[in-house]
């Protein structure tokens, strides 16, 4: 007789990590086990302090909060589970009592899936354990819950008020092998090979890290002969070292790696290298955790001596994103590590061009990335958005000084074309000569669009007021910076037009609740994300850190987060656009991956009904951040 209750519930899982990477036959024994509970609005499932329940959690309809309870009674919303979301883990992991309580949100279904069965019919899959872990440590469980109040919390853990990187805390090794800093380069290199270890940490009378030996800086300085065996390890060790906290996360540790390029962390008392040293933090160590290497696609770009090679090196980021995503990798994460593989495509392949042009650059320049990778929010192929600047020279060198760096620009957008991303339609590129000029022809350009504002400067705004450094002489951007907002502070009207724009996009939902589509055209009946839901959260953060003259910060979230720290009375607003902001962006790029596009079209019918009420729920600070920008630049009689 066939088991029709656990068929049903087997169809389900079946749809949801990590359920869809079990066979179907183990899926189908997890099934007839799973227990159905009907909870109404309010009703409890855990409190927090309770004991640990035998069974870990997965919502069937409805939502579920998950909270914590302050020591004054009040309540802190940490995430709102929706269909498909997997809760109550730390049964699996801890074994210890619940941290959070979950309450229903609302009328809610929940599968309570028995950790015995589960465990006995998943216990050689790592892919399942890899998961699990990850929900675990992160909380991030779903990339587009929200409250009713407009709070998302789509990729982390909110704590006060500052963001904890949602990952398991970094395995790294303790009581490392040292060698005191009057070591010979012998006498470290035989303990190096008696303990058949990489690298031996230099330190000084205080037990504090000076310095770091590797087996390359053996190869290249003492097998060469640049260097006796018997040098100092102080002529040879790298120095200073990097140093980090012993509480620090993987993903921490990864970036600092991937942005100071090394492949070994100090860990020290304090976190300092002014404290004694208690471990150190290899690569592998952060590999093994996490299994995935963006360091190595780093080091391809890098050494890459054609556009063929970077290519390939970029369609690995590609894979390493999805990868991220499946894994609920906080987005804030996410984009930091593709931000950081974009840039080394666009610094590599300047490189590549200065090689190929004549002479050297006449004098300093700098690349700047506009529109989304200036904001560092690049995360899939898209057209080209650039620019240069380069230094002032005199008036009848000017000709002559921009033909050359024409000539380089157009070598280096032609690379970016060849790697993947496309050639801007509307020429928003260095290789234009609109966009490829003097630091002082610059200032001069931004001061007009904000002096004499227009729509067309407006609409250049949007795109070259996100402008982020990316190679050459920093000093030219920051010039930059400091003379926008001398002319900023001439003018309210720049305000009001960039206002005007800001909120001229109305919120993604019509009257009766129904997603606004496009009407016509060839993408007639499909919802643009980018520019009904993405866009108005980017002007508005743009606008909003303008008129507070905060420099150097452009990414859309971080942009909201700085907001919600200065301005503490609309701290809820300003998160809430953060988290709804890095939601959206979640789903775009995973619709992106999926169906191979920019994500930036979706075809409704596509989506399932929990997809599209998640995507609803992330609207509702679009609607209060347009409402808050014209108050605050009194637009009412401007639109």
């Amino acid at each position: 007789m066939k088991n029709s209750i656990a068929e049903r519930v087997f169809d389900f899982l079946k749809l949801y990590p990590p359920f869809n990477i079990v066979n179907n036959d183990g899926l189908f024994e997890i099934s007839k086990e799973v227990s159905i509970i009907y909870l109404e609005k309010g009703d409890t499932l855990f409190k927090k302090g309770d004991a640990f329940h035998e069974h870990f959690y997965l919502v069937r309809n409805g939502a579920i909060t998950i909270f914590h309870t302050n020591p004054d009674n009040t309540q802190e919303i940490i995430n709102i589970c929706d269909a498909g979301d997997i809760f109550g883990v730390r049964p699996l992991i801890a074994k210890e009592n619940y941290k959070l309580t979950a309450s229903a949100n609302e009328e809610s279904i929940v599968y309570a899936i028995p950790i015995a069965k589960f465990q006995s019919v998943t216990h050689d899959n790592a892919s399942v354990y890899k998961f699990l872990i990850t929900a675990f440590a992160t909380n991030a469980y779903d990339p587009y819950t929200a409250e009713e109040t407009g709070k998302i919390f789509a990729d982390y853990l909110p704590s006060t008020s500052q963001d904890i990187v949602s990952f398991q805390t970094a395995n790294y090794t303790k009581n490392p092998i040292t060698c005191d800093f009057k070591s010979s380069l012998k006498d470290a290199a035989i303990k190096m090979s008696a303990h058949k270890i990489g690298c031996m940490i230099v330190i000084d009378d205080d037990k504090k890290p000076v310095g770091i030996i590797t087996n390359s800086d053996i190869k290249n300085k003492i097998a060469t002969g640049l260097f006796p065996i018997d040098t100092p390890v102080t002529n040879i060790m790298s120095s200073p070292v990097i140093t980090n906290k012993n509480d620090l996360t993987v993903a921490e540790g990864q970036l600092q790696m991937i942005k100071h390029h090394i492949g070994h962390l100090c860990i020290t008392k304090d976190g300092t290298i002014n404290s004694k040293l208690i471990g150190v933090l290899t690569h592998h160590d952060v590999l093994v955790t996490l299994g995935n290497n963006p360091s190595v696609i780093l080091k391809e770009i890098e050494r890459a001596k054609r556009t063929k090679k970077i290519r390939a090196a970029r369609l690995k980021a590609n894979t390493l994103l999805k990868s991220y995503l499946e894994q609920n990798i906080p987005i804030s994460h996410i984009i930091k590590v593709i931000s950081q593989i974009n840039d080394a495509v666009t610094i590599r392949a300047i490189e590549i061009a200065l090689k190929k042009m004549p002479t050297p650059p006449p004098v300093p320049f700098s690349w700047i990335a506009l529109g989304s990778q200036g904001r560092k929010e690049q995360l899939l192929f898209t057209d080209q958005d650039n620019g240069l600047i380069f230094q002032d020279v005199p008036e009848e060198n000017y000709p002559e000084t921009q033909a050359y760096f024409l000539e380089l620009t157009k070598l280096v957008t032609k690379s970016l074309n060849k790697i993947g991303f496309e050639y801007c339609e509307a020429d928003m590129m260095a290789s234009n000569v609109e966009w490829c000029k003097s630091i002082s022809a610059w200032t001069l350009q931004f001061e007009n669009w904000i002096l004499h504002p227009d729509e067309k400067a407006v609409l250049l705004s949007s795109i070259f007021f996100d402008y982020n450094h990316v190679y050459g002489d920093k000093s030219l951007v920051d010039a930059l910076s400091d003379s926008i907002y001398d002319s900023l502070n001439k003018t309210s009207l720049f305000f009001k037009f960039l206002g005007s724009d800001a909120v001229k996009s109305p919120p993604p939902l019509g009257f009766f609740k129904q997603f606004l589509v496009e009407e016509n055209g060839e993408q007639k009946d499909l919802f643009n994300i980018k520019s009904r839901a993405l866009m108005p959260l980017i002007d508005a953060a743009r606008i909003l850190v303008l008129n507070h003259n905060i420099k150097d910060v452009n990414n859309t979230s971080e942009r909201f987060e700085k907001l919600a720290e200065i301005e503490p009375n609309n701290k809820e607003l300003f998160e809430s656009c953060s988290y709804a902001f890095k939601a959206l962006l979640k789903f775009k790029t995973k619709q992106g991956l999926l169906h191979n596009t920019s994500g930036k079209f979706i075809a409704l019918e596509t989506l399932t009904k929990e997809e599209k009420l998640k995507l609803k729920r992330c609207f509702k600070p679009i609607h209060e951040v347009q409402d808050a920008l014209k108050m605050r630049f009194d637009l009412k009689n401007f639109l």
